[in-house]
């Protein structure tokens, strides 16, 4: 997966590119992934190699390190967003801020043993491909 991908936050303000390859792509079940997503997993690229830039609103950007753990999450001031962040030489990049397409599917369920009671699959629940009316 090399290239340039380009991605923002819900509201537009802050916009990014993520220049390079992710090595991996992981769906993160632990508590801390599924308390800042408020879902079932977090959706994260990573790449020890790739470069972020700020295109804009490098400004609007907060970063949140959870205190006594390597948890970190970065997010939109204006929209509340998850926006990438680096720390170190590690670029890590929510899947769900790029706007422009991901040919890769997920590497790996990780911290599945810490997964929601909740989450066991669906499979007699409808599927829609937009809001149901």
């Amino acid at each position: 997966m090399s290239s340039q991908h380009l991605g923002s936050c819900l509201c537009g303000a802050a916009r990014f590119s993520v220049d390079g390859s992710f090595e991996r792509f992981y769906l993160c079940h632990c508590e801390h992934c599924r308390k800042d997503t408020g879902s079932a997993h977090a959706a994260s690229l990573f790449s020890q190699t790739a470069a972020l830039s700020w295109i804009s609103g490098r400004d609007k950007v907060v970063v949140y390190n959870l205190p006594q753990t390597r948890h970190t999450k970065a997010f939109c001031s204006v929209c509340g967003s998850a926006l990438p962040y680096a720390l170190g030489a590690m670029v890590v990049v929510p899947a769900g801020s790029l706007d422009t397409n991901l040919d890769h599917i997920p590497d790996a369920h990780i911290f599945f043993a810490s997964k929601a009671g909740w989450e066991a699959g669906f499979p007699g629940i409808p599927a829609f491909e937009a809001f149901p009316s």
